[in-house]
């Protein structure tokens, strides 16, 4: 038998994947594309550690559903060899699907379909290329196998990928605060009723996990120059698209000029093969190699936008806890429209932008997190917890962002 392969990662030490099917996985070109897609997008503008990439988060979520399932079986439950390469399988794929600069871009070279259903249609590719082998793998994913419990693993409140992410994120920020407890986390999983349920003796770390979540958003994920600097590249990318509609010339490579040519949603990539392959080619550095082609493109709006993103001239950035008032808004617009000699419209379509972002850590509904008791109770963490304000957790909060170009 062939010795696994062994990986030396920051965050969890020494990864083991196997010979075979699951080192074939990590071996195709759709997994290795990967590497060229920073995990946190932009986040690196406040951040410089944060340039770890979707490949070495996939590798350590893979890493921990192996000591998932390890754990789990260690305490009666049965998990069959193949489920188990399956589930591993499937969790290695779960992000294969995602685009340039993570989530940004879903909403902007494509609509109406997300990573998730692009990962489905990759990972239908692949298993193509490998005879079925993955038929077990992707109905664990799509959550049509049987075992329940297998698909939570993959996608839950305490899934392998929101552990990886946090626990990677927080070590490649420096933001110390979001470690959590992943390894005890996993070692209080149990499954009852084909559930995953958590050990009362997990409370604690729960709590924590629950917490740091919330502070990893706010600090991290929604950082206010965070989203500003998201927004540039947004209003870059929409100025592009425009232009090449109205026949201008704009440099681009093949795979991204055919997304800032066309309007792709779920119903053309259904209808246009070329799209998946296409959507295949690109990474992050499409992006970069376009913006330092449009730093010197003649329309003004482009190349100041291109400058910014390259230079690190983020927007400028206003927080408000109430929605801004029209006219604050217009003062800006015409402000920038005076300085750029450019129209009120273009102004506030191009060079501004206005979002709210909602987030709440906790929703007792969608993200009731079972915990289980000596006795065999079950009781929600909701109920159980002594310290967790899950009221507070639970609060919807609301922020108001208007991002503006910035011209000191």
């Amino acid at each position: 038998m062939k010795e696994a392969k062994i990986i030396n990662d920051p965050v969890f030490g020494f990864i083991k994947i196997p010979r075979g099917l699951l080192y074939s996985i990590v071996e195709h070109p759709l997994f290795q594309r990967l590497n060229r897609i920073n995990q946190l997008g932009l986040a690196s503008v406040v951040y410089p550690g944060a340039r770890h990439t979707r490949f070495q988060h996939s590798l350590g979520a893979f890493h921990l559903m192996g000591e998932a399932v390890i754990s789990l079986q260690q305490k009666g439950i049965f998990i069959f060899d193949a489920e188990a390469e399956a589930v591993q399988a499937a969790i290695l794929m779960h992000d294969i699907g995602h685009g340039p600069f993570s989530h940004v871009l879903e909403d902007t070279l494509i609509h109406g379909i997300s990573h998730e259903d692009i990962s489905l249609m990759m990972m239908e590719e692949i298993n193509q290329h490998f005879n079925g082998q993955l038929n077990l793998a992707i109905s664990i994913f799509k959550g049509n196998y049987p075992k329940n419990f297998l698909h939570q693993l993959i996608s839950s409140q305490l899934d392998m990928d929101r552990l990886d992410y946090l626990r990677r994120d927080s070590f490649y920020t420096g933001v110390t605060e979001g470690n959590i407890g992943s390894a005890r986390i996993i070692k209080m999983l149990n499954v009852v009723d084909d559930s995953l349920v958590v050990d009362q003796k997990g409370i604690y770390s729960l709590e924590n996990y629950l917490t740091t979540r919330r502070l990893m958003y706010w600090q991290v994920y929604l950082h206010r120059t965070c989203v500003a600097y998201e927004k540039v590249l947004v209003n870059m990318l929409t100025r592009a698209k425009n232009l090449i509609r109205e026949g201008q010339e704009v440099f681009a490579s093949p795979a991204l000029h055919y997304f800032l040519e066309n309007d792709v949603d779920k119903e053309w990539f259904i209808k246009h093969p070329e799209a998946l392959k296409n959507y295949e080619e690109l990474d992050d550095s499409d992006i970069w190699s376009a913006m330092k082609a449009w730093r010197h493109h003649e329309d003004k709006i482009l190349a100041t936008l291109a400058i910014d993103m390259l230079d690190r001239h983020i927007f400028k950035v206003e927080v408000s806890e109430e929605p801004f008032e029209e006219s604050h808004v217009e003062t800006i617009a015409k402000e920038i429209s005076a300085r750029m000699e450019i129209s009120i419209e273009d102004a506030k379509n191009y060079m501004m932008s206005i979002n709210t972002i909602s987030k709440d850590m906790y929703n007792v509904e969608d993200d009731s997190i079972a915990i289980l008791y000596k006795n065999g109770d079950i009781r929600d963490i909701s109920e159980a917890s002594e310290l967790l304000n899950v009221q507070l957790l639970s609060k919807k909060i609301r922020k108001y962002y208007l991002s503006y170009q910035r011209f000191e």
